[in-house]
């Protein structure tokens, strides 16, 4: 079973939570003395079994699973619809889930589809792909890509428009995402219409000022984030031989890439290597907007959803959504 030590104490200073958020943080207490693959796995399944089973109850949506060709074997998608009836094709989001590159499921944060389907009248697809340390390398991203080249290729059958495909990630799907969206670029396809990177998981050197300003604490900090690089790529995390497949801040040209819209808060270990990110799209020319939503940690959608800041940063991911949904 693959473990790490706790790191250091945080020496840089570092923004401030949320009033909300602070309280959460100092009932919380120290971090866990060590992180483990199987220990993350079940965490993340309890907080999701909850929000799984609402999804699956709800009388407004069907979800269905899929089994599709995979690039090593079957891989199993979750389409979920709108059971309202259509006069034409719907767009389509393509969800790919967050937990650390090692935990969660193809529902973790699915039940927001309820939310897509509702405004968007949107088809949602949500991947299961390999995790890690079973799955390493290029592997997640791969599998990720060869769903997205299905759903492509099935758009007709689904009832989806090929002009309104949205590739969107959270955290470690975020990730996930800008990596298959520089294979759909490289490859020659799917055509896009936007990316949507939710607090992305880009750079596995944890080389910025907000990985070294949150290196502990527990929320999601940068001493496990460095443990969930090592389960994807052992001992080339950190060095030069990691290619921007496997962590996109690597790319050097992001020209070309779809429409993005990227967040992130100010209180997280991911936030400079997002923000890098943006700056990286825009000198390729395109077009990217960017938010860093102060006072939160990674993860403060769901840690407490009722924040003010949280409620904003839902509807302007929703808003951005439907610009590139009607930009067509």
């Amino acid at each position: 079973m693959r473990k790490i030590l706790a790191g250091p104490a945080d020496r840089l200073p570092r923004p401030p939570y949320d009033a909300e958020i602070d309280t959460i943080f100092k009932a919380l207490g120290g971090m866990p003395e060590r992180y483990e693959v199987e220990r993350l796995r079940k965490d993340a399944s309890a907080r999701t079994q909850p929000l799984t089973s609402a999804l699956l109850a709800d009388k407004s949506i069907n979800v269905e699973d899929i089994s599709i060709p995979g690039p090593r074997q079957s891989l199993t998608i979750s389409v979920v619809k709108p059971l309202a009836p259509a006069d034409e094709s719907r767009p389509c989001i393509f969800y790919i889930h967050g937990g650390a590159l090692v935990a969660a499921d193809r529902f973790a944060g699915l039940d927001t589809s309820v939310i897509w389907a509702r405004d968007f009248s949107a088809i949602t697809i949500s991947v299961e792909y390999g995790r890690a340390p079973e799955n390493t390398g290029t592997e997640p991203v791969e599998d990720c890509y060869a769903a997205l080249l299905w759903t492509s290729k099935h758009m007709s059958e689904l009832g989806i428009d090929p002009d309104r495909l949205l590739l969107y990630g959270t955290s470690a799907g975020g990730g996930l995402a800008a990596a298959a969206a520089l294979m759909a670029r490289d490859r020659g396809g799917p055509k896009l219409c936007g990316l949507v990177l939710e607090c992305p998981m880009l750079d596995d050197r944890n080389e910025k000022v907000s990985s070294q300003q949150f290196s502990t604490g527990p929320f999601y900090n940068s001493t496990l984030n460095k443990f969930a690089w090592r389960c994807l790529l052992g001992e080339r995390a950190g060095g030069s031989a990691v290619s921007e497949y496997e962590a996109p801040a690597r790319a050097q040209d992001l020209s070309r890439m779809p429409p993005t819209f990227l967040d992130c808060a100010s209180a997280e270990p991911f936030r400079d290597e997002i923000v890098a990110f943006a700056s990286k799209l825009w000198e390729g020319g395109v077009q990217a907007e960017l938010h860093v939503w102060p006072g939160g940690p990674h993860g403060y959608d769901r840690i407490i959803p009722t924040a003010p800041f949280a409620i904003l940063a839902r509807q302007t991911r929703l808003a951005w959504i439907r610009r590139a949904f009607q930009t067509i």
